[in-house]
């Protein structure tokens, strides 16, 4: 049985009826909506922080990795692109006259190429042996023998290196003398010799400096090992001489007839860095070659001391500059910081340390005048003549390559218009053909009824 209403509905209750459920709807989605989203968030909350955890024990488990990003921020220098062009010209001649070592080492100094690419890895190159010696002409001559290729060094290459053997042999006496300062400075006057082979061609020294110095002075050196491995042989200074123990300042600073200090090869617009590095050199010059087991390692003296000593080994290089990790082999001989590197960028005016090729290098400031070296060691001066002599032949290389690159772009261009040729002449005779078609001559109506009335007509002319 159905009721009917006894009083009508009003429109604003049927309004007030319809927003109830339309905001109940909004609700119950919106209840959903959020419900889905927390989920959604803790579903990437665990998928992050279960990432995080992953990067944060691989970050751990890898002591390089770990050590490399608390330290990214450390180096940090302006970058000086005079100094940086200095150092990226050295690059192919050290590659190049490690080559030239190999070879050297081979008999008759001839070396078969298969043994020279397996050395390629050592270098840092890529490719084929045969490619890279080919460019540099005048330093490498390769030639085919028994199906096999050899490499040996060319005439003006061998008289380079003649030259160079020359010139250590004058400079012996300079040898021994950086040597017994660099024995000077260590903290027991002994150096392990594996370590100072990774900075003899630094220095200068030759390969074989251990034979040819040491038995020539058995008064200042001697060969120790204790413990009968070749890792441990050590050199010993045996006797101590006052006037070799002057530093590069030092004596700078007699011939100025000054006090003993360091100089600043930065421009007048480094405010800040020009005040340090004043305050830093008003105390008094400690020199690398004194007694530094009084001070206190992390004082502002023994800071003073290890920037003499970083200073003072600069200086005794070829190219003054070094290799900060190899430099760092020595901490325990020069009592070098566990930081060198925080060391070294927090004195700009002196050093330059740069990240070329991905090799922190540290660079002595006023060893330079623009890129080039103040003071060229004689032996610098040849091991440039041999930078010369790779110039010339990459020059050539590639001069050659030019020239054979352009005779293909010749010859391919001829070929072009040969084709271009061709196709007019095929048009030509297409063209010919196509008029041909046409009729003309006594094929045309016209023509033959002329024709017709000449020959036949008796009144005509």
């Amino acid at each position: 049985m159905r009721y009917k209403r006894l009083y009508p509905i009003s429109q604003s209750a049927v309004y007030d009826q319809n927003s109830r459920l339309i905001f109940q709807t909004l609700d119950k989605g919106l209840f959903l909506e959020e419900k889905r989203h927390a989920k959604l968030s803790a579903m990437i909350s665990k998928r992050f922080f279960r990432r995080l955890g992953c990067c944060y024990c691989s970050l751990y488990s890898q002591p390089s990795l770990l050590y490399h990003f608390r330290n990214f921020s450390l180096w940090s220098m302006k970058k000086d692109l005079v100094l940086e062009s200095a150092l990226s010209r050295n690059r192919r001649w050290i590659v190049n006259n490690q080559i030239k070592n190999i070879i050297l080492r081979y008999p008759n100094q001839v070396t078969p190429l298969k043994h020279l690419q397996k050395k390629f890895k050592t270098l840092d190159l890529q490719g084929k042996a045969l490619n890279w010696l080919r460019k540099y002409p005048c330093c490498f001559e390769v030639y085919l023998e028994n199906d096999e290729y050899h490499c040996r060094l060319t005439k003006r290459m061998m008289h380079l290196v003649e030259e160079e053997e020359s010139v250590k042999d004058m400079q012996e006496p300079v040898f021994v003398q950086k040597l017994a300062k660099l024995l000077m400075i260590s903290m027991n006057q002994r150096l392990n010799v594996m370590k100072l082979n990774e900075l003899k061609h630094s220095f200068g020294f030759p390969d074989d400096y251990v034979i040819r110095i040491l038995p020539k002075y058995p008064d200042m050196f001697r060969l120790v090992n204790s413990s009968w491995r070749k890792s441990s042989m050590e050199i010993e200074l045996l006797a101590w001489s006052p006037d070799l123990a002057v530093s590069a300042v030092e004596a700078s600073a007699q011939k100025q007839g000054l006090e003993p200090c360091f100089s600043c090869s930065l421009p007048s617009t480094w405010v800040k860095s020009w005040q340090r590095f004043q305050e830093f050199n008003a105390m008094p010059y400690i020199s690398p070659y004194s007694n530094s087991r009084s001070l206190e390692m992390g004082s502002k003296e023994m800071e003073k001391r290890i920037v003499g000593v970083v200073h003072e080994l600069l200086s005794l290089t070829l190219w003054k500059k070094l290799s900060i990790l190899k430099l760092g082999h020595f901490k325990r001989e020069f009592a070098l910081p566990e930081k060198l590197n925080v060391l070294l960028l927090k004195h700009p005016g002196i050093f330059y340390v740069s990240n070329k090729y991905q090799i922190y290098t540290v660079l002595l400031r006023e060893g330079y005048n623009g890129p080039e070296l103040v003071h060229k060691d004689p032996l610098v001066t040849v091991k440039n003549k041999f930078g010369e002599l790779m110039q010339e032949g990459l020059h050539e290389y590639n001069q050659r390559r030019y020239s054979v690159n352009l005779e293909k772009k010749k010859k391919k261009g001829m070929n072009l218009v040969k084709a271009v040729r061709r196709k007019d002449g095929r048009a030509e005779m297409s063209d010919q053909d196509d008029s041909g078609d046409k009729l003309g001559g006594l094929f045309d109506p016209e023509e033959r009824k002329r024709f017709y009335k000449v020959l036949f007509d008796e009144e005509a002319p």
